[in-house]
């Protein structure tokens, strides 16, 4: 049977690396938020992300087929919402519902 010390010794080293590892993201980061380049990767990577998702999501459509229209439908329905109300998750939403709509009824094979 193992020693109480040992076992405390063994906790207390896995409470303080735990806690370590948890807090150094923080600490690490803090310096970066008064940072330039930060400061505008924070306001142009959320486009750029959303452009780099589209690129992946479309890059397999079959243009000549009937069953690509259900993407760029949806997709047309996100870009007219968002434009319209400027609200992400409704953009989302109604997107998704007509992808899903158009997909599982006018699509269905």
């Amino acid at each position: 049977m193992p020693d109480t010390p040992y076992l405390l010794a063994a906790v207390a080293v896995s409470t303080a690396i735990t806690w370590a590892l948890r807090a150094l993201p923080f600490a690490a980061l803090a310096p970066l938020r008064a940072s330039a380049t930060v400061q505008y990767l924070s306001t142009r990577m959320p486009a750029g992300v959303m452009v780099i998702l589209l690129a992946y999501c479309l890059r397999d459509l079959p243009m000549t087929q009937s069953r690509a229209i259900a993407p760029l439908a949806a997709l047309a329905v996100t870009i007219g919402l968002h434009l319209w109300r400027r609200n992400a998750l409704l953009s989302i939403l109604g997107g998704t519902a007509v992808h899903v709509i158009l997909a599982s009824t006018v699509f269905a094979h």
